[in-house]
């Protein structure tokens, strides 16, 4: 049973994929592409920490913005 959770959470965080950048009152966000998860951050370092930590630390889940991004609830 519990090596089905953990597939199952594992399977989750290699579909995740998350922006981290600014927003245009300088915080950072972390945010996942389609809206299921994210947050605000006091430094781009916690920002990538989390982000990195939901993706599983896949290469290639977390990309940084080039451009101001926006939080939206």
């Amino acid at each position: 049973m519990r090596r089905a959770a953990a597939d199952g959470i594992a399977s989750v965080a290699n579909r995740l994929r998350f922006l981290v950048g600014r927003d245009e009152a300088g915080r950072w966000l972390a945010l996942e592409d389609h809206g299921l998860a994210g947050g605000i951050f006091a430094s781009k370092e916690a920002a990538l920490h989390y982000a990195s930590a939901e993706t599983g630390r896949r290469p290639g889940g977390v990309r940084l913005a080039r451009r101001a991004i926006s939080f939206r609830i």
